[in-house]
Parts: structure tokens; C-alpha cells; sequence
């Protein structure tokens, strides 16, 4: 059923009772008012004829009927528009319109009341009348006024008014409902059409200064707006999953083609000599460990990728430092790692990767960094910046070459010696960029060994920046968008 229907047989039913209660209401009123301008009049006749109802009753208890009927003559006539009836405690004198003497009065009150002769009401007023030893009741009587044909009239005018009511207030309801809803079809019109996943066009809605309609066009946007931003991150973890297993594959089979061969020879060559063999199992044990770490690196950076804004938090970067500096030094007791750290330094980000960070360029320092003898000396240094964090880790190795500075941040990119998966420095970068920061390689202190650099923002600067990685520069300029309340 339309909403115009509805509201136009609500309004149908609702207004009939409303004329209803409010016809009750008037006619109550109306019969009070005329009930109190009766009850006046009663309470001045009365008062004005009590002198000759006592008169009367005297006359009668002394038994003097001419005076009697004089008597009864002179109330009669100054009773003017209303009955009279004197009852004494030998005689009845009645006169005036009053109900019929077989109609039994009330007990006398201080008020008017109400008598029923049959069809016709009456107001009557008792009070109490004394003439020398005689005493009686004075009755005045006057027609009920409030149930006359005037107020049957308004009664079924009332009934009229509110059947008439009915078809009229409901159908001009329609009317108007009809067409304050004009914009909620128009809206529905607009939406009906639209299918996210066949086309990309959206809601096209002008405000119309209906809250309603305006405010369920806005929820319409944002439902769209959540549709396609889950469509995208859906698109994207598939991209970031293929890559993946594209990535694995690409750099999984060099070592494991030098694995195979290493077994080949073992098992080829049951006799192979102890140096030889000796030889072939550290190789093995070397490509093992390569082929784990590489599948680990993947698996971060997958994890850096696919981080959403809800996992960011306030992070203690000072605190993460120290617990990535007692790792290393666990790790390489041989390696001189020091922490320059001043406390409370903050950033809104995600933890673990902040520590991915961390370990990966101090893991990186404890590689490539050491000095001619082979020992190794580290500096970790977190600052506070206007607006940002300083993390720094100094070695004292042969540094970076100012031609490879930029590339040693690319996937799977690896000295000639390195036996790492190319992808540490990579899992800095990123981590760096998801943070809204930046990573660079600059010459170490005293232009001796290199130094890693990473500027973080302090505050919150809004949901993570680039996620693509692991995906590759294909989508390297593709922005990362999450769902916003539109106006």
C-alpha cells in the first residue's frame, strides 16, 4: 500500500473522531451552561415566591378558604414562566407547567435536580416554607432546556459533520500526501536503476529540503560508497593474493632448483667424501634458511598491504625501540647496539609493523654494516621533531653508493654477497609509506658507514597511505580510499 494511502485513510478514520469527541465535548459544555441559567432562574423564582407560599400555608392551616384561594390566585400569578407546587401537610396547590402529580419527587436539596415525566425532563428546585404553625414545601418547576430539539439538532449535525468528515479529510490527506512523497518516488525512481556491480554510476540527488527524503539519499551514497570501497579492498587482497603466490614462485625456484640439485648429488654419490658431503648439507641448510625467511618477508609485507585504519592506534615509539634493540643484541652478543631514545615519543600507527621496522634496519645494520675486522656497531636513535618522529640506525660498514640508494628499497633487490630475501629494506619502506612517512639512505656520522632515516608523523594523519607493495609499481600510484559520511 502507498505511503499517500495510508496517510489518507489514518487522517479518514482519525478525523471523524475527532469531530465526534469534539461535538460530545460542546454539546456537555452547551448543556451545563444552560442547565446553570436555568438553576439561576429557578433559585430567583423561588425566591421571590416563598413569601406566598407561607401565606398560603397559613391561610389553609387556619381554615379560611377565601383567603386561601386568594392566596393561591396571587402565587399563581407571580410564579410568571415557571410551575409552582406547595405542598402543605393537609393540601396540594399546583399550577404552572409542572410534570404530572403521579410522578414522584425527589428528596429536597439544597440544588436543583432533575425530574423525568415520561419523554420530557424538568428542572425543580425545592424549598422549605413555614406559615405560622403550618409548614410545608415550595416546588418550582421549569422544562429541562437542555433536552430540547435544539440540542438533538446540534447532535445530529455533529453526526453529519463527522460522516462528511470522513471521505473529505481523508481524501485531501491523499492529496497532500501525495505530493509531499513526490521526491521520495522521485529518489526511488533514481535508485531502482542503479546496480553496483554492472556499472559504476551513482546516485545523482539535488536536496529537495525534505529532511527525510534528503537524509535516506545521503544513507543511499554512503551504502554505495561502502559497496565500492569494500569491492575495491576485495580487488585488492585477490591482486595482493595472486601477487603473492606470482612473487613466491618467481623467487622460490632458483633455491629450490639448487636444492634438488644438492639432493641429486647426495643421492647419486652414496660414496661422496666427508668434505664434499659436509659441503653439500650447509648448502642445503643455507637454501632452507633463505627459502624461510623469504617466505616470511612475503608474508609481512602481505600483512602491511592488507592493514586497515581501525588497526591503527597511539604507539609508544620509544618503547617499541628499546624491546627491537634487546632483541638484536640477543640475537648478535658479538654487535655493539646501542639506544639513543628519548621517552614518550608517540605516533598513531600499527605496532607490529613499527616493529618489523625497527628489527628489519637494525637486522640490515648487523648484515651489511660491520667494519674491516668484521665487527659490528649499531646506533638507534628516536627523536622528536616538529610534527614528526626521527628514527635513525647508524653502522660503520663500506655505506650505500649514492647511485643505489634509491633502488635498495625495491622488492627482491640484493647486493652480491647478500643472502638475505631482498626484501627487508622493502618492508621499511613500506612501513614507512602505510605510516605517511618516508625512508632514505644518507652517509653515516663522519661520512663513515651509512645511516637509514625514517620520518614519521606524530599525530594522526588519517588512515594508511600506500598498500601496494607486494602488488608491484603497476599499481604504484593507486590511491587507498576508506568510507566517508557524505553530506
Amino acid at each position: 500500500m502507498r505511503l499517500s494511502t495510508r496517510v489518507g485513510l489514518a487522517v479518514g478514520c482519525t478525523v471523524p473522531l475527532l469531530v465526534l469527541a469534539s461535538g460530545w465535548l460542546l454539546l456537555h459544555l452547551v448543556a451545563r451552561d444552560l442547565h446553570r441559567a436555568e438553576d439561576q432562574h429557578l433559585r430567583q423564582r423561588a425566591t421571590a415566591l416563598a413569601p406566598d407560599a407561607r401565606s398560603l400555608l397559613r391561610a389553609s392551616a387556619n381554615g379560611r378558604p377565601r383567603a386561601a384561594d386568594t392566596r393561591e390566585r396571587q402565587l399563581f400569578s407571580a410564579a410568571l414562566d415557571v410551575g409552582v407546587r406547595v405542598v402543605g401537610p393537609d393540601a396540594v396547590f399546583s399550577g404552572g407547567p409542572q410534570p404530572g402529580r403521579s410522578v414522584p419527587l425527589p428528596a429536597p436539596t439544597t440544588g436543583p435536580v432533575t425530574v423525568r415525566d415520561g419523554a420530557r425532563s424538568w428542572r425543580a428546585l425545592a424549598r422549605p416554607a413555614r406559615g405560622g404553625s403550618a409548614s410545608g414545601t415550595l416546588w418550582v418547576f421549569a422544562p429541562d432546556t437542555a433536552d430540547r430539539a435544539q440540542l438533538g439538532l446540534v447532535r445530529r449535525r455533529v453526526l453529519l459533520t463527522a460522516l462528511l468528515a470522513a471521505p473529505l479529510s481523508g481524501l485531501l490527506a491523499f492529496g497532500l500526501a501525495a505530493g509531499a512523497s513526490a521526491p521520495l518516488r522521485r529518489l526511488t525512481r533514481r535508485t531502482a536503476g542503479l546496480d553496483p556491480r554492472a556499472s559504476s554510476a551513482r546516485l545523482d540527488h539535488r536536496r529537495t529540503g525534505v529532511t527525510e527524503v534528503d537524509e535516506l539519499a545521503a544513507t543511499v551514497r554512503t551504502v554505495l560508497a561502502r559497496y565500492d570501497e569494500q569491492a575495491a579492498r576485495t580487488a585488492e587482497a585477490l591482486e595482493t593474493a595472486r601477487s603473492f603466490s606470482s612473487a613466491a614462485a618467481h623467487e622460490l625456484r632458483t633455491p629450490l632448483m639448487s636444492m634438488g640439485t644438492n639432493l641429486d648429488i647426495l643421492a647419486g654419490h652414496p660414496g661422496l667424501p666427508d668434505p664434499d658431503r659436509a659441503e653439500v648439507v650447509t648448502d642445503l641448510r643455507c637454501e632452507h634458511a633463505r627459502l624461510l625467511n623469504l617466505l616470511v618477508m612475503l608474508r609481512e609485507l602481505g600483512r602491511g598491504d592488507l592493514v586497515e585504519a581501525e588497526a591503527l592506534r597511539t604507539v609508544d615509539l620509544s618503547d617499541v625501540a628499546e624491546a627491537a634493540v634487546a632483541e638484536a643484541r640477543r640475537g648478535a652478543p658479538d654487535a655493539d647496539v646501542g639506544l639513543d631514545a628519548a621517552p614518550g615519543l608517540t605516533v598513531h600507527g600499527w605496532e607490529p609493523g613499527l616493529r618489523m621496522l625497527l628489527d628489519n634496519l637494525i637486522g640490515n645494520a648487523l648484515a651489511h654494516g660491520r667494519d674491516g675486522r668484521g665487527l659490528a656497531r649499531v646506533r638507534v636513535g628516536v627523536r622528536g621533531r616538529p610534527g614528526q618522529v626521527l628514527i635513525t640506525v647508524d653502522d660503520r660498514g663500506p655505506g650505500v653508493p649514492h647511485d643505489a640508494r634509491e633502488r635498495v628499497f625495491e622488492r627482491f633487490r640484493r647486493g652480491p654477497d647478500s643472502t638475505g630475501s631482498g626484501l627487508g629494506l622493502t618492508l621499511v619502506a613500506q612501513q614507512a609509506a602505510l605510516h605517511r612517512g618516508s625512508a632514505a639512505v644518507l652517509d653515516g656520522p663522519d661520512g663513515v658507514g651509512a645511516r637509514f632515516e625514517v620520518r614519521l608523523p606524530s599525530d594522526d594523519g588519517g588512515p594508511p597511505g600506500r598498500r601496494n607493495w607486494l602488488i608491484g609499481t603497476a599499481g604504484a600510484n593507486r590511491s587507498q580510499s576508506f568510507p566517508k559520511e557524505l553530506p
